[in-house]
């Protein structure tokens, strides 16, 4: 998983040459942030899911400031930002308004479209939505922490017992007594 990491992400220099993150200036040379192990991941991902709740503008700054801030991995806490994009987004914040209704105890508003284009609906579905959106965004973001810790411990123990056998293998190879004899 660490190899197929490393060959999607893109290289730190590309990132360091970014324009919009280098409001970030020398907080980008935190080798932490670009270190590929499994609570840098696991955070990146929890940090990334997080901000993909949050109002779609400037997810992606918003990602980089809490994996500065956190000190996990970067590219992948603004690649997991990502899951929000304009096809998702409609459901996830649908979802996450019908949520905070009923979080709050209010009846949902259907999903018309000439409704949610008003800008002037927008300040009743506010409260349920930024509620909602906060409930899904803890969940995902915990839900996304130990979902990475788990496969990453999971493949770690793969990695551990295929080692063990070749051992095994090695050892019980070494140990047979030889079919020649020796004068």
């Amino acid at each position: 998983m660490k190899r197929w990491l490393k060959r999607i992400l893109p290289a730190p220099g590309v990132i360091l040459a970014n324009r919009q993150l280098g409001v970030f200036g020398k907080l980008l040379h935190d080798p932490n942030l670009w270190h590929l192990n499994r609570h840098s991941v696991s955070g990146a991902v929890a940090v990334g899911l997080f901000v993909a709740f949050l109002p779609p503008l400037g997810q992606s700054l918003v990602a980089a400031g809490a994996a500065i801030f956190f000190r996990v991995n970067l590219p992948i806490a603004v690649l997991t930002t990502w899951v929000s994009n304009p096809v998702t987004i409609p459901p996830m914040f649908y979802f996450a308004y019908s949520l905070g209704c009923w979080l709050v105890g209010i009846e949902p508003r259907g999903f018309k479209l000439d409704f949610w284009m008003d800008w002037h609906n927008w300040l009743a579905v506010m409260w349920p939505l930024a509620l909602g959106s906060l409930v899904c965004a803890a969940v995902s973001a915990t839900l996304g922490y130990l979902m990475i810790q788990m496969l990453w411990r999971w493949r770690l123990t793969r990695l551990i017992r295929a080692r063990q056998a070749r051992y095994r293998a090695t050892a019980s190879r070494d140990s047979r007594p030889s079919s020649k004899r020796q004068v």
